[in-house]
């Protein structure tokens, strides 16, 4: 069962209660953007050094692998 809430006054709905209201949402709204935004640019950092790290064995290994030599042969 969903509990429905009271309305705080009986008068008419203002400009001020409407500026209010979307004052008190858009600040909540911004601290869990600015949250979220600092948590994706960690990930991303990690995930970009993670990735530079398995770059940097893969071409280790590379280099390491032997390589087919060609002789030429002059008759």
């Amino acid at each position: 069962m969903t509990d429905v809430a009271a309305p705080r006054h009986q008068g008419p709905i203002t400009r001020d209660d409407l500026e209010a209201k979307l004052r008190e949402v858009y600040s909540g709204a911004s601290e869990q953007v600015a949250s979220t935004k600092n948590t994706a640019i960690t990930i991303a950092a990690v995930i970009g050094i993670l990735l530079l790290i398995i770059t940097f064995f893969l071409g280790v290994r590379g280099g390491k692998k032997k390589t087919t030599i060609v002789e030429i042969r002059r008759v």
